[in-house]
């Protein structure tokens, strides 16, 4: 029965692995069966045109590259359910031809979408058309930003646009520090698009653009040389050369004819000839030498060295007696576009082209029958979406166009290009593209070959070569002539500004012609400086000041004089002396702290010598007075105690050398300030100046009339004066009298004042205005002003300031610096730190140790009392009580107090004064002889209280005792 029942169980599991056999085979037929329906599926296909000039070189390679890309995509994605069809249109080069294959396209062939053409002219016309139709136009070429995907959705950018490299050249003119440049650009819809770029990015870094030239496409090498002809006679040498390839060949054909690629200029070229450099003619690169060309960076990457191989094949085999080149970063980008739009149409499912045709319209024109597409907005989202890693990079769109990585700096050095550099946004002008995380080669260059075989680069301008004299203004007005001074018939110019001016002039690396203009005397200095601004002068040479709101219209050098607005006011008699005027040599501080360390060193004295020195003891305000009369008496080094220890030795030899330090220190100060203080500023502050309601004068056409109206001077208070003689009358009427009761100028003028008054009872006070000097003016954005700057720093660090100085203003600094030094200021802590900081410090450690010494000596019996009290306070109490007993175990103790007594009887009391004389100070003597007094009982000696006698033994009867006297004198 187990047997029948067992043969029945493997009956049913036999069946059921059968039963899954089968179920297995049938799934695996069906699979296979699946797959081969798929393959066997004939794909959608999606007609895609395309517009090129296949008669150029360019149009030639743009073609071969998107034939690849197309078979190399589906010979990978071969299971794809969509196929795209190319059909190819020729442009001619033209925008109509272009206008018309676009329009063959959209309406008869009714494509998905259109790649090209190669021109923005082009582009720009099909980008309409397209965007009419809602037909993708995915350009892999067209670089003018005036096509914007903002304005045109259907127009699609998978290359970079030309405002994007307007950065990355600024960037390098900063890096160099050329402060202008000059635009060289085709006249057409391609060339001026980078001009609003280019002009933002240059002014973002101060660099003026002093002209701009245009070159028609079509133009004679005539033409070409009467541009290059006015560039010649100007100062600048930076030029930026925005081109196309073609044009460019023959601009710098006639540069190099002109002498133009020779030291000191400098060519840049934009993208539009950089990406093609390598291409270009042995014979152009030649006549290039020393080119600065930006170019789009892309990685030399395996999949990149096989398509440039693959290409050179396949282009020799579509172009049968072309000549063979490599393909350019445009052929990278039309192979990664191709790639982009195959991905896309699959992603869309675009399986059935569908153009809606408008309705019946009257007008017999191709463009108003054309028809929209339906599957258009999809596949357009579609492309918008895709990303992948291309042979340029990667690609990703951002509003319709490709995002950049960074640009390759290439230096033409024969016939052949030398990488120089990078440019990213994040890092900016870089050496390596490695160096992305390496700081330490930011903003480095590789060695440039500059035009003219130099390896110096260029300073960017010249003395123009039609011997240019620069027109230099300078102030004539009546005044301060040390400064500058215009005289005799032929206004010849001299005075120390001139001189410094000539001076810098020498420090230059090369020579300039000028000639100076004498302005007219009713010029304020502004309007000096705004017709600098207006260009009528080249430069402006004077006693100008650097001021905030002038720098608005023009450039100033770095300063080469001293800076500031200060005033000058009579001396007067000072007829009162001040009762407390002893108080003045020391600052409060300097007191408090004095004083703080006078008690501080009596105290340290007091608690060493206190248990061994009878003329430390006494009552307690007896102690309290040794203490402040013998700190005080050292002032006057008359104190008279005899001290013990050698600790309170040391601290009173380092405190009275201190003390005698300090007293010099006052005798001196308070010597000067009764002797030298007799004569006193009538004013001292403007505040005081404005209670009063006092004139004050100023130079006439200064900025300084300005600055007392913000301090708050009333206009009808102020008086113009012109010349030094006019400061010294006003200054000795004074206010009262049809004068002012100070003068408010800058610091130069001042001090020639004071120089030519020397000794007349003027002096230099107030606060100073903050002012940064005179210099040197020059309009905004001036090649000049790098150079000048550096020279005046050179001049005024050197040896030919201090001569210049001694010519025009002898002497001056020593009267200056005596009428400025009348007030005698207080001694303040700071300069006797050093010396408090010693005492304290030697105070302290003196004290430190005493207090080692006694509780290492006296530990056993302040145990014994700690364990006697309980409290704290208790034991603290008897502490101090210990303390204050007499030490009967020093030296002073057996001096005091000698055997000279024998005690007769066993029984009686002899009483004993011991003359342990206190302090001698006033008063300390009355209860000296009481504390010291004896009690002989019993044989024994008993001392009084303030005798330690925690530590003694009796001596006996038969000891004898002899009282010492008060003092040991």
């Amino acid at each position: 029965m187990e047997r029948a029942k067992h043969k029945h169980l493997l009956f049913i599991c036999s069946s059921l692995l059968s039963y899954l056999f089968l179920l297995l085979f049938a799934l695996l037929i069906s699979h296979q069966f699946s797959i081969a329906s798929a393959q066997n599926a004939t794909p959608s296909t999606v007609r895609v045109g395309v517009l090129l000039d296949l008669g150029t070189s360019s149009g030639k390679r743009s073609k071969t590259s998107i034939s690849m890309a197309l078979e190399d995509f589906y010979a990978i994605n071969g299971n794809f359910s969509t196929r795209i069809e190319l059909e190819f249109r020729d442009s001619m080069n033209e925008v109509v031809s272009a206008a018309s294959a676009a329009v063959d396209l959209l309406k008869n062939s009714q494509v998905e979408a259109i790649m090209g053409p190669l021109t923005s002219a082009e582009t720009e016309f099909v980008a309409y058309l397209c965007n009419r139709s809602q037909v993708p136009l995915l350009s892999f070429s067209a670089t003018s930003p005036a096509i914007s995907p903002t304005h045109l959705p259907f127009f699609i950018r998978a290359n970079l646009n030309d405002s994007s490299q307007s950065i990355p050249i600024a960037a390098f003119i900063q890096h160099f520090g050329w402060r202008e440049a000059v635009p060289i650009y085709e006249e057409s819809e391609f060339g001026s698009g980078i001009i609003p770029s280019l002009v933002d990015a240059l002014q973002s870094i101060d660099t003026m653009i002093p002209d701009r030239v245009v070159i028609p496409t079509e133009v004679s090498d005539d033409h070409i040389d009467n541009k290059l002809y006015r560039l010649m006679t100007q100062q600048t040498r930076v030029f930026v050369v925005h081109m196309l390839p073609a044009l460019a060949s023959r601009f710098f054909h006639r540069v190099q004819a002109l002498g133009m690629m020779s030291a000191e200029y400098v060519w840049i070229v934009t993208d539009s000839v950089g990406d093609v450099l390598d291409i270009l003619d042995p014979d152009v690169k030649n006549v290039m030498e020393g080119v600065i060309g930006f170019r789009t960076y892309f990685a030399l990457s395996d999949e990149v060295k096989s398509f440039k191989s693959q290409f050179k094949e396949r282009f020799r085999k579509d172009n049968p007696g072309s000549e063979v080149a490599d393909p350019t970063i445009y052929q990278l980008w039309a192979y990664d576009a191709v790639w982009a739009l195959a991905k896309a149409v699959e992603k869309a499912d675009v399986t059935n082209s569908s153009f809606v045709i408008p309705s019946s319209n009257s007008s017999s024109t191709d463009l108003s029958t054309l028809g929209v597409s339906e599957t258009g907005p999809k596949l357009l989202s579609a492309i918008l979406g895709t990303t992948l890693n291309g042979l340029a990079g990667n690609f990703r769109l951002v509003d319709g166009q490709l995002q950049l990585l960074a640009f390759e700096i290439v230096n033409v050095v024969g016939k052949g290009t030398r990488n120089i550099g990078f440019w990213t946004p994040d890092k900016g002008i870089i050496r390596e593209i490695d160096s992305l995380n390496d700081s330490g080669n930011v903003n480095n260059l590789k060695n440039i070959l500059w035009p003219g075989d130099l390896i110096v680069a260029p300073k960017g301008w010249v003395v123009p070569s039609n011997g240019k004299v620069l027109r230099i203004a300078v102030p004539a007005k009546a005044g301060f002539g040390v400064f500058v001074n215009v005289s005799g018939p032929t206004s010849e110019v001299s005075g120390y500004c001139i001189d410094v001016f000539n001076a810098v002039l020498s420090k230059l690396p090369y020579s300039l012609q000028y000639e100076f203009f004498p302005l007219s005397p009713s010029y304020s200095y502004n309007d000096m400086v705004y017709q600098v601004y207006l260009k009528k002068y080249d430069a402006l040479v004077g006693d100008v000041t650097i001021r905030a709101n002038r720098t608005n219209y023009v450039d100033f050098t770095m300063p080469y004089t001293e800076s500031g607005v200060s005033m000058i006011v009579l001396l007067q008699s000072d007829s009162s002396q001040s009762m407390w005027i002893f108080l003045k040599p020391l600052t409060a501080q300097l007191w408090l702290i004095s004083l703080a360390f006078f008690i501080f060193t009596g105290f340290v004295v007091w608690v060493i010598e206190h248990r061994i020195n009878p003329e430390f003891r006494g009552t307690p305000w007896q102690q309290f007075g040794l203490i402040y009369y013998f700190a005080f008496s050292t002032l006057v080094f008359a104190h008279k105690e005899k001290l013990e220890s050698n600790l309170s030795r040391f601290v009173v030899i380092i405190w009275v050398f201190v003390v005698l330090i300090l007293t010099s220190s006052y005798t001196a100060s308070l010597t000067s300030m009764l002797t030298v203080q007799q004569l006193q500023p009538s004013v001292t502050d403007v505040n005081q100046l404005l209670k009063q309601g006092d004139y004050v004068g100023f130079q006439d056409g200064s900025f300084v009339k300005e600055l007392l109206l913000k301090l708050g001077f009333d206009p009808g208070k102020l008086k113009n004066l012109t010349t030094a003689d006019d400061y010294a009358d006003a200054l000795a009427k004074g206010s009262a009298k049809g004068g002012v009761a100070a003068i408010f100028d800058e610091i130069p003028y001042l001090k020639v004042f004071l120089s030519q008054y020397c000794g007349n009872n003027y002096v230099m006070v107030g606060p100073t205005y903050k002012t940064d000097g005179f210099g040197f003016v020059f309009p905004r954005g001036s090649p000049l002003l790098q150079d000048m700057s550096r020279a005046v720093l050179s001049v005024t660090e050197g040896e030919d300031m201090t001569r210049i100085e001694k010519k025009w203003f002898g002497k001056s600094n020593e009267c200056t610096s005596s009428s400025t030094s009348m007030g005698s200021s207080s001694l303040s802590f700071r300069s006797f730190a050093g010396l408090f900081i010693i005492t304290g410090s030697v105070s302290g450690l003196m004290l430190l140790i005493y207090i080692g010494m006694f509780l290492y000596r006296e530990w056993e019996r302040l145990s014994t009392l700690r364990d006697d009290h309980e409290t704290p306070w208790e034991i603290i109490v008897a502490w101090f009580r210990h303390y204050d007993q007499f030490d009967r175990k020093s030296p002073t103790f057996r001096e005091y107090v000698r055997p000279s007594m024998s005690l007769e009887g066993s029984q009686g009391r002899l009483e004993g004064q011991m003359g342990l004389a206190g302090s001698r100070s006033p008063g300390n003597r009355s209860d000296q002889s009481a504390e010291m007094s004896f009690e002989l009982s019993q044989g024994g000696v008993t001392p009084p209280s303030g005798i330690d006698s925690g530590n003694t033994s009796n001596r006996g009867d038969t000891e004898e005792i002899e009282l010492a006297g008060h003092s040991r004198e």
